[in-house]
């Protein structure tokens, strides 16, 4: 995989482009929008992701709107119709990828989108619900952070249980551990006090310990940690949003190592927030400051960023979630826009998450603030 620049000229170049051939020519009657395939890296460099569409509401189960409607529509200065979504914070998606699940926090429902039914539902009445899981039996977890723990639905939405700890002080993100049965749950915590950690807690939702060792800027040490994923060997990722890293620990609670640091560069952060991993063990990690999502190899190694601050269709504004499915479908909660962007990996394979050494280059920070992107 490319390390690749994406410049301000580029985004100025693409939408006036865009502009042109979808709005220019006539005046009364636009011509059809001719379908456009955004992608990073830009061409002539081979594609790793491929934006697919963005989903604001129910109305989008029955009309896959294509990018370049989507860009029409914006450029013409028509709102979406049915924007369901206000203030998306978590994401789940099932084993199958049919079903993705959205909280949305001003909205305190949890929306439900069934893509192989078409069927739109969702679970009412969750008092600031953020982070999602789900379980091996299809049973979704919330956290409700009013209520200062976790709510247990099954799939078709019955509350089954309720769970916390008087340890647990403002929750956010979750992720369950199905082959080691552990439940972790960031406690993003407050100012004045020192318990910025993650809980852990059994399948019975008793607390059995939890990661970090307080509030600090040492490895192992969390500054309001937010969200937080799990791979296959039972490592843990969470992302310590005001440190500006992703920290990483092993099954037995011990710190390995850690992701990105504070800057404007390759692999660096300002508020890094969702976290997730793709079929090949890579780490996706949302940054809500830079407005776009950084991949990472195992090694810690920066291969791709995708996104951008900006409004149109496959750029981003504060992302806070990210979850990925078993096809390397990725979803991004994209806060500001008032909607989740689908992306997909394309063109891939696990030899691509490695960086040869003549692909190493030193980062510069030219023009990040006004396109949310990490120039190399």
């Amino acid at each position: 995989m490319l390390l690749f620049r994406l410049r301000r000229s580029w985004i100025t170049t693409f939408i006036v482009a865009a502009f042109v051939a979808l709005i220019g020519g006539c005046a009364t009657a636009p011509p059809a929008p001719k379908e456009i395939h955004l992608v990073w890296p830009p061409a002539p460099q081979k594609a790793r992701i491929r934006f697919v569409r963005s989903i604001y509401g129910e109305e989008d189960l029955k009309h896959d709107t294509t990018f370049s409607q989507s860009l029409h529509n914006f450029l013409a200065g028509e709102k979406p119709k049915l924007t369901d979504i206000a203030q998306p914070m978590g994401l789940a998606v099932s084993d199958d990828g049919q079903r993705l699940y959205v909280a949305d926090f001003a909205q305190s429902a949890v929306f439900i989108f069934d893509f192989a039914t078409q069927h739109f539902s969702k679970i009412p009445r969750l008092q600031r619900p953020v982070g999602l899981a789900l379980d091996g039996k299809g049973n979704l977890y919330v956290v409700e952070q009013e209520k200062k723990g976790v709510s247990v639905f099954d799939p078709e939405g019955k509350r089954l249980r309720f769970f916390t700890d008087p340890s647990v002080q403002r929750p956010t993100g979750i992720a369950i551990d199905r082959q080691h049965n552990r439940i972790y749950v960031v406690d993003s915590s407050h100012t004045k006090s020192m318990d910025h950690s993650v809980k852990i807690f059994n399948p019975e939702g008793k607390l059995i310990g939890k990661l970090g060792k307080g509030k600090g800027g040492a490895a192992g040490y969390f500054m309001f940690p937010t969200y937080v994923t799990v791979d296959d060997k039972g490592n843990v990722y969470v992302t310590d949003t005001l440190n500006s890293r992703v920290q990483m620990f092993d099954l037995d609670g011990n710190y390995v190592k850690s992701f990105g640091k504070r800057g404007n560069g390759w692999g660096m952060f300002d508020k890094p927030k969702g976290v997730a991993l793709d079929s090949f063990g890579n780490l996706y990690v949302a940054d809500s400051g830079w407005s776009n999502v950084q991949i990472f190899n195992s090694k810690g190694q920066v291969l791709l960023f995708f996104g951008g601050r900006g409004p149109i269709p496959g750029m981003l504004k504060n992302p806070t979630a990210v979850v990925i499915d078993k096809q390397n479908r990725i979803y991004v909660a994209d806060y500001i826009n008032h909607r989740i962007e689908e992306y997909e990996l394309v063109n891939t394979a696990a030899a691509d998450s490695f960086v040869s050494a003549n692909e190493t280059q030193e980062p510069d920070a030219a023009n990040t603030k006004e396109t949310g992107a990490i120039s190399p």
